[in-house]
């Protein structure tokens, strides 16, 4: 970017509203600027639009709409965007925070994050556990008082008991088996910034996602090409067979482009580009034909004729090659080359072509002609664009990736709806949607203008029944996105632009893409996909399906033990018994249940079948599915047989549990029988508790070695303990 009438280049931070810049080609717009002249300008602006091709610029246009879609802005440049061809120059009209992308980037630090479901959940249990805690210390040390214990030797177990009932260690826990989902997640290509995202993820019941190179390559290709012969559709990256008359069309296309591909580097414009892919995709050796032909001339593109011609010799033989819009080849053809042979072009010629252009706009195909004529001189270029020979028609279209339609099958099995959010065109966002399953319908389509002419009651209403939002701007994806959390969902939103950030932000789980997403996006996002596959958001989904049941097993776990300590301790004082358990007996429980068995069913293994399964409601409750039941009952479990281990303990030596004076030895007798079953039947519990739709036949006694390994650290823990009775 230059001022005007020096050749220096301009700091941004230099640049003020009413500096006149010119660009050119290769430059990136440091400013939002109203165009005042623009010669064939084109502007790379998908980081910011979504739009997969160059915006063609024109500076004679004038904008009345204040609602008009930043892609459809013809007569304005926005900053960090890239010329990618042609020249022009601008009056500056705003820099720095005041321009669209500065606007994106105040957008995102205002916007607040809420807490995760497991958040809440525990935040909400951790309460009720310490409402609980309190009140047994309070009824036991009063029952302690009515009955006329020693207060000081019962409010110490009061106390301990009150610590059994919280499980201390259920934070570190759950931050134990993040860190191991976050560990997983890495090898699988998908970076966790934020831990509880992890979590989140299994939550997740609907994926948002931008088109350009999220589900699409973000890279032009010719899927398909098209003379009076013969029709072929190619393969990229494949060896494909094309006609002679195809063949040579692809040749007349390389001739006519200012492109270069080598060594996977691509430079020029993306259309160019995949022209010369199809060359490559036919068998044509570019290098060869670049050597054995030299051009001698040039007719540039400009956006009035919408043309571009070269003039090449070949073996001493020159010849012009044009490509362009199909209908200003029409205006320049005067024969057409069919069956190998050159004919007049006649009204039947344009038909069969009209027709096969309109099948491929239907298929959100952009199409492009290729004329040729053989001259016996070198010409003015004026004299180029003359009784043209129309040759054949391509069509493009930047492709879905190949992974991403298994993905959203698999996504919709799991009851997980994907939308699509892009600042593409309507009729080529649903093209590629259709493709990929994910709508059936134009219908399921709407535009950001037609969105914004809903009030907010109708759009709440009719969200629902969208699948693709097309032409949004990055304000119009952060209200959908938080229209459709208004209503309950749980949102990710994927995106690789800076157009995308606000909504990534404004997500639940915010996905950027790891090599070709902007910066400002990874920034605002909590998953980063190192592999920009967008399958592997749904492996993530999985993954964070099993993290949260994983840490549902262990909080579970955790309560049933600790009730069932609470069911051990409180009835038998309840009947004026002795306490099975003392206050230190009480504690080493505490640490040998609540450390390794808990963590060691965090590191369950996934369910192979976990993606057959709904998204568990954002407001489930941790007991739900039958869990507070399992809590219940194993509590009674656990606490019975233990009473009943200590009422074994007084009788095996003769005396009976209302004996009043109970000797001492036979007193820790029992105590230690209570110990031993208390300690058995939670370790032992761990391995039940692995899962409870599934037995340990079908899982596989040792798939879960960590849970093996914790039970029999946890006995031989309780044995030395008992045997050398430190």
């Amino acid at each position: 970017m230059k001022r005007e009438g020096k050749n220096i280049e301009i700091d941004s931070d230099l640049i003020v509203p009413g500096d006149i810049v010119m660009l050119e080609a290769g430059q990136m717009i440091s400013a939002d600027l109203r165009l005042i002249e623009a010669l064939n300008l084109q502007v790379d602006e998908s980081a910011l639009t979504g739009e997969s091709l160059p915006a063609e610029k024109n500076a004679e246009v004038v904008i009345k709409d204040p609602t008009t879609p930043l892609g459809d802005s013809v007569n304005t440049g926005f900053m960090s965007t890239l010329v990618t061809k042609g020249r022009g120059r601008g009056v500056v009209v705003e820099t720095g925070m005041n321009t669209e992308v500065g606007k994106i980037a105040g957008s995102i630090n205002t916007e607040k994050k809420s807490k995760t479901p497991l958040q809440l959940r525990l935040d909400a249990l951790g309460k009720k556990l310490g409402f609980f805690a309190i009140l047994i210390c309070l009824v036991m040390f009063g029952i302690a008082m009515l009955q006329g214990r020693n207060l000081a030797e019962m409010f110490l177990t009061s106390v301990s008991l009150a610590v059994a009932v919280i499980p201390e260690g259920l934070a570190a826990i759950v931050a134990v088996v993040l860190s191991i989902g976050v560990t997983k997640l890495s090898s699988k290509h998908a970076i966790v910034k934020k831990l509880p995202a992890v979590e989140t993820l299994g939550a997740v019941n609907i994926i948002c996602t931008d088109k350009t190179g999220t589900l699409t390559q973000n890279k032009m290709t010719v899927t398909s090409c098209f003379d009076l012969d013969t029709q072929v559709q190619i393969q990229r990256g494949e060896k494909n067979t094309g006609s002679p008359s195809i063949v040579k069309m692809a040749k007349a296309m390389i001739l006519c482009s200012n492109a270069s591909y080598e060594k996977e580097l691509a430079i020029g414009d993306p259309t160019e580009i995949a022209l010369l892919w199809l060359g490559d995709d036919l068998g044509i050796n570019r290098k060869t034909l670049s050597e054995n032909t030299k051009r001698v001339g040039e007719f540039p593109f400009d956006s009035d004729r919408k043309l571009m011609s070269t003039l090449v010799t070949e073996d001493g033989a020159l010849t012009v090659f044009t490509k362009g819009a199909l209908v200003s080849v029409f205006n320049i053809v005067k024969f057409v080359y069919e069956k190998g042979k050159v004919v007049p072009f006649t009204e039947v010629h344009k038909t069969h072509y009209t027709k096969a252009a309109n099948s491929m706009s239907n298929q959100a195909l952009r199409t492009l002609a290729v004329a040729y004529k053989p001259v016996k001189t070198i010409i003015a270029s004026s004299q180029m664009e003359k009784e043209m020979i129309l040759l054949g028609m391509v069509g493009m279209i930047d492709p879905p990736r190949k992974e991403v339609k298994a993905a959203i099958k698999t996504a919709k099995t799991a009851g997980i709806t994907t939308i699509m959010i892009t600042g593409d065109h309507k009729n080529t966002a649903f093209a590629i949607a259709r493709e990929l399953g994910m709508a059936e319908n134009i219908g399921q389509a709407i535009t950001g203008k037609e969105m914004n002419s809903l009030s907010e009651a109708q759009l709440k209403e009719r969200i629902g029944t969208f699948r693709i939002f097309a032409r949004v701007s990055p304000a119009d994806k952060v209200t959908i996105v938080r229209t459709l959390k208004d209503q309950g969902n749980v949102v990710s939103m994927t995106g690789d632009g800076v157009n995308d950030a606000p909504s990534l932000n404004a997500a639940d789980i915010g996905v950027a893409m790891g090599i070709t997403g902007s910066d400002v996006a990874k920034q605002a996002a909590d998953l980063i996909l190192t592999d920009d596959n967008f399958a592997t958001i749904v492996t993530a989904i999985a993954q964070g399906r099993t993290i949260y049941k994983n840490i549902k097993k262990a909080v579970i776990f955790l309560l049933l033990c600790n009730f069932g300590e609470v069911i051990a301790m409180f009835i038998p004082l309840t009947f004026g018994l002795e306490a099975p358990l003392i206050a230190s007996q009480l504690l080493w429980i505490n640490l040998i249940t609540d450390s390794l068995p808990a963590i060691a069913l965090g590191m369950e293994p996934a369910n192979p079948e976990i993606m057959l399964e709904k998204p568990r409601p954002a407001k489930e409750s941790i007991f739900a599915e039958r869990a507070g039941l399992h809590v219940l009952f194993g509590g009674l479990m656990i606490g019975g047989v233990t009473i009943a281990a200590f009422y074994f303990g007084y009788s095996h030596h003769g005396y009976n549990v209302t004996t009043k004076s109970l000797p001492a030895f036979n007193l820790e007798y029992a105590r230690t029988m209570a110990f031993i079953v208390l300690v058995f039947s939670q370790l032992f519990y761990t391995i039940t508790s692995r899962s409870h739709s599934r037995s340990i036949f079908k899982m596989g006694f040792f798939s879960n070695k960590y849970v093996v390994g914790a039970v029999i650290i946890g006995l031989l823990l309780q044995v030395v303990l008992l045997l050398f009775r430190f």
